[in-house]
């Protein structure tokens, strides 16, 4: 997919980039799969701001995807490939035989008309086809993973990600992920062949603060730029560089911290991402 340029007719357009559409084949058009979604700008059920800058930003309707991929030995067929604004990868919406019709997250090579499948085992390893990981052959790639089984998958799924698979110890299946982590996952989890599509999208430039805002992104505050009252950083005469380790607003450090809590996962991490 290519990125496409604007002819710099005002200052921000000259350095914005975007992705070439001529992927998409069709519009939403299955009004059973788009909901609305009332957007919380960062606000907890008593509307205080939980999560800092956010906005509700451009109106959208979401896509139900399929992320169970749960139905078995019905053959499907790409109908169409589509834009879908609540994330950075295409989507298709595929046929199955016996008239229902879902979206999933795209893959890279998979294109309108191919068919797709999905099983415990027996599947070809095609692009776009699920399968159980303990039946999948090692080495292969692939995403939107489960992480218990029936969960619907939970890694792997934004624009083009994916994990390798390394290895088999039991019921368990080592994974590479994406940020570099092996981890094991229950080989009864599944998972889909391949990658996710749109791998271009991490080099678009978002270009001018009104497409941030769009995005539903608002803007950051140094905190050496505020009062001492509403920020540790703050205060001071002229340009300070606050004079102590980098905190958040309410004192905790921030780089180099860690955050982490101890989880009963944590026993299946063969080694983190952070070396």
């Amino acid at each position: 997919m290519a990125i496409k340029s604007y002819k710099p007719y005002t200052p921000s357009r000259r350095y914005m980039t975007n992705l070439d559409s001529s992927d998409i084949t069709a519009k939403a058009s299955v009004r059973s799969l788009l909901v609305n979604i009332s957007r919380k700008a960062g606000r907890n059920s008593n509307g205080r701001i939980t999560s800092r800058h956010k906005e509700a930003g451009a109106k959208k309707l979401y896509r139900i995807i399929d992320f169970k991929r749960n139905k078995f030995g019905v053959e499907g067929t790409v109908a169409t490939v589509e834009y879908d604004p609540y994330r950075n990868c295409r989507i298709c919406l595929v046929k199955y035989t016996d008239g229902d019709r879902r979206y999933i997250l795209q893959p890279k090579g998979l294109n309108v008309g191919d068919k797709i499948m999905a099983a415990e085992a027996g599947l070809d390893i095609k692009t776009g086809n699920a399968m159980k990981l303990k039946n999948i052959p090692v080495g292969t790639l692939v995403h939107n993973i489960e992480l218990s089984p029936g969960h619907g998958g939970q890694i792997a799924r934004s624009a083009g990600g994916y994990a390798q698979i390394m290895g088999r110890d039991g019921k368990y299946v080592s994974l590479r992920l994406p940020s570099g982590e092996m981890r094991y996952v229950l080989g009864e989890c599944l998972a889909t062949i391949g990658t996710v599509g749109n791998e271009d999208f991490a080099n678009i430039v978002i270009g001018k603060a009104g497409r941030s805002r769009h995005l539903g992104i608002r803007p950051q505050t140094r905190g050496s730029a505020m009062n001492p009252i509403d920020h540790p950083h703050g205060g001071g005469e002229g340009k300070t560089n606050s004079g102590r380790h980098p905190v958040s607003p309410w004192g905790m450090p921030t780089k180099g911290f860690k955050t982490r809590k101890k989880k009963a996962s944590d026993k299946l991490i063969i080694s983190k991402r952070k070396k």
